[in-house]
C-alpha cells in the first residue's frame, strides 16, 4: 500500500471513530439500562462480571503505570477474580494508588461512556473500549485471561465496525450500564467477601495506611453509587 493509501485508510478510520451518533431516546435511555440491570441481577452475573473484572484490573495496571511502577502482567481467573502484578516500592503513595484504583475503575469508565453517549460520541466510546481491551491483552499472562479479553473484543468489535449509529448508541449505553451497575454490585459484594477471607484490596490498603478496611469498603460503595447517580443525571435530560 502506498503512503497515500495508508493516509486514506487512517483518515477513514478516524472518521469512524469521531462519527457522531444520536443521543438515546427516552425509551432507549430507560429500557437498555433496565435490561442490562436485570441481567446483572440474574444468574448471568458471574459471566458478565468478567467484563467488570477486566476493567478493574485495567484500573490497577493504569495506576501502577502512572505512578511509575513496573507492570509485570495481569491474570484473570474463572471465578471472576483477577490479579495485577507490578514491581516497585512495597509501600508509599504509588502502591496505595495502585490498590485504590481497582474497584472505582469500572464505575469511572462507565460514567465516561455514559457521558460520551449523552454527548453523541458513542462510536468513540466503543473504540475506547477496544483500545482498553488491547492494552489489557498485551499484559495478560494466563490462558483464561486471554480467552476473556478476546471474547469481550469479539462482542464489542463487530458492533463498533458494522452497526448503524442508532445501534452503536444502544451498545455503548449497554456497556455503560454493565460497568456502572456491575461496578456497584461488585463493591456491594466486597464486604461479605471481606468477612469470609482476608486479602482484598481494602485489606491491603488497611495494612498500608492508618485507615481501617471498613472505611475503604464504604468508600468503594460510595464512589460506585455516585457514578451511577451521575450517569443517570447525564442521561435523564436527553430529549
Amino acid at each position: 500500500m502506498t503512503g497515500e493509501g495508508v493516509l486514506a485508510a487512517l483518515a477513514a478510520l478516524w472518521a469512524r471513530i469521531v462519527a457522531t451518533s444520536p443521543a438515546p431516546g427516552p425509551l432507549d435511555a430507560v429500557l437498555v439500562p433496565a435490561v442490562v440491570t436485570a441481567l446483572l441481577l440474574s444468574p448471568a452475573w458471574p459471566h458478565l462480571k468478567h467484563g467488570v473484572t477486566i476493567v478493574h484490573e485495567a484500573g490497577h495496571g493504569a495506576a501502577a503505570t502512572a505512578t511509575r511502577r513496573r507492570l509485570r502482567g495481569i491474570r484473570l481467573h474463572s471465578d471472576t477474580s483477577g490479579l495485577t502484578v507490578s514491581v516497585g516500592p512495597p509501600r508509599g503513595p504509588g502502591m496505595v494508588l495502585t490498590l485504590l484504583a481497582g474497584y472505582p475503575a469500572p464505575s469511572a469508565a462507565g460514567l465516561l461512556v455514559a457521558w460520551a453517549v449523552a454527548a453523541g460520541h458513542s462510536s468513540a466510546a466503543l473504540w475506547g473500549c477496544l483500545v482498553l481491551l488491547a492494552a489489557v491483552l498485551v499484559q495478560i499472562r494466563n490462558w483464561f485471561g486471554l480467552w476473556s479479553v478476546l471474547v469481550a473484543g469479539a462482542v464489542v468489535g463487530p458492533v463498533t465496525w458494522f452497526a448503524d449509529p442508532a445501534w452503536r448508541t444502544r451498545a455503548a449505553l449497554a456497556v455503560a450500564a454493565l460497568l456502572l451497575v456491575g461496578g456497584l454490585r461488585a463493591a456491594l459484594e466486597l464486604p461479605r467477601a471481606h468477612r469470609r477471607e482476608r486479602g482484598s484490596d481494602a485489606d491491603q490498603l488497611a495494612r498500608l495506611t492508618a485507615v481501617p478496611a471498613a472505611v475503604w469498603l464504604a468508600l468503594f460503595i460510595v464512589l460506585a453509587a455516585g457514578c451511577v447517580a451521575a450517569a443517570a443525571a447525564l442521561l435523564t435530560p436527553v430529549r
